[in-house]
């Protein structure tokens, strides 16, 4: 098994496409804005698993999305092979970061906002 799919809240989906897409280079996959409906994949794996872009309105997800916002918590984790270029490039396209690369025993890491109300971590192995 693998996960073909899974979906991260967000405040709005058409502007979260355009983030997704346009600011970190994700793939469109499915994109109906007449529906709040946007599916987008990784760039450097477009046919591995895909994320949807889903609406904070309903079952308490905007209060959900909120307090793990607050709390200062990735609310998913991105890979990277190389951290320091990724978060260069993406600074320079004005994505707003928590804090520069900070290396630890698992890896080095970098949270940042993505605009739709999520903080996410951009994370390089070691090794």
């Amino acid at each position: 098994m693998k996960i073909a799919l899974t979906s991260i809240f967000v405040n709005d989906p058409i502007a979260a496409f355009k983030f997704y897409t346009e600011v970190l280079g994700f793939v469109e996959k499915m994109y109906m804005p007449e529906m709040q409906l946007a599916i987008v994949a990784g760039p450097d794996e477009p046919d591995g698993t895909s994320l949807l872009l889903e609406p904070n309105q309903n079952l308490g997800a905007d209060a959900f999305q909120k307090a793990v916002y607050e709390a200062g918590l990735p609310t998913i984790v991105f890979g990277t092979k190389d951290i320091h270029a990724d978060y260069q490039r993406l600074r320079e396209k004005g994505v707003v970061f928590r804090s520069k690369p900070k290396k630890a025993e698992w890896g080095t890491q970098a949270v940042f906002e993505d605009t739709c109300g999520n903080l996410i971590q951009l994370h390089q192995a070691e090794g």
